[in-house]
């Protein structure tokens, strides 16, 4: 191989678009069911029976695709309808009229009849894409920012204008890190408090936990850390919440609190205030 140094230019002019298709065989599969489906002005039990029954995930699909859920969104939801247990085809096998009731709470057949008995414009299309793409990354901001407003107004409530938000606080030996809120500011912080609310800003999950542990490899070991958190998706990735919660019966972590945890959370923050003066 000849040997040549290239230029930005001409590695710039040979760049094409990567085009990916993104229909595979459960799509595919899916949108097939979905056209073979009856159209009527009411659906009922058995309608929703006949599109979970044959090849489960793909009738559970169908299902989230008519209820605009994601899977974490349908499975929290279905969790929080049945109670304990599973949601899946063992789920549905084993109890089928719990689950189709489940279903009818979440209006699945109220979806059913408003999407299929619906006609479409051209201008449809690009909404669907809009609320696809930056819809659902807006959607997620607001979740966020709207648990960073909760915890926010706690703080501000006991401690004042003393605090600062979005900050890079400056810790141990020097080390800093990232956090949501620090008291009394970011150069020596008594209280840093962060907010991740699952499934709220796209997060993954190992992000929420690396964030957390960086704060705490960070912080002088007189500061509290204070975590807030929400989400019904939690349920969902209930063994990555417990690594969180041990990190809190380590010491790592003062508190957890959630936003039905407002008075705890408001409690808790006037008692600290009295401790750190």
């Amino acid at each position: 191989m000849q040997q040549k140094d290239q230029t930005l230019d001409e590695v710039v002019e040979s760049l094409s678009p990567l085009t990916v298709d993104w229909m595979d065989e459960t799509a595919a599969n899916a949108i097939a069911r979905l056209t073979d489906l009856p159209k009527k002005e009411s659906y009922s039990h058995d309608d929703m029976a006949a599109l979970l029954d044959g090849n489960f995930d793909e009738g559970l699909l169908c299902a989230r695709l008519f209820l605009a859920l994601s899977k974490d969104t349908m499975e929290a939801e279905l969790k929080r309808e049945l109670g304990t247990g599973g949601t899946g085809v063992k789920r549905y096998k084993a109890e089928p009229d719990a689950f189709l009731e489940a279903l009818e709470r979440l209006r699945l057949p109220e979806a059913m009849a408003t999407a299929i008995n619906y006609k479409p414009v051209w201008s449809d299309i690009l909404v669907e894409r809009l609320r696809s793409g930056r819809g659902s990354a807006i959607s997620g901001q607001k979740r966020g920012r709207g648990l960073e407003d909760f915890a926010e107004a706690m703080v501000k409530e006991v401690f004042g204008d003393h605090y600062e938000t979005r900050c890079t606080f400056t810790g141990a030996d020097n080390k800093s890190a990232k956090c949501d809120v620090a008291v009394p500011d970011r150069y020596r912080p008594r209280i840093v408090i962060e907010v991740k609310g699952y499934g709220a800003t796209g997060s993954k999950m190992t992000d929420i936990i690396g964030d957390l542990d960086a704060i705490i490899a960070a912080m002088r070991r007189d500061t509290w850390l204070l975590f807030v958190t929400d989400g019904m998706t939690w349920k969902s990735r209930l063994s990555d919440l417990k690594k969180i919660v041990e990190r809190q019966n380590q010491g790592k972590i003062a508190r957890i609190y959630t936003t039905k945890m407002r008075e705890e959370f408001l409690a808790d923050l006037k008692s600290l205030k009295q401790i750190i003066g």
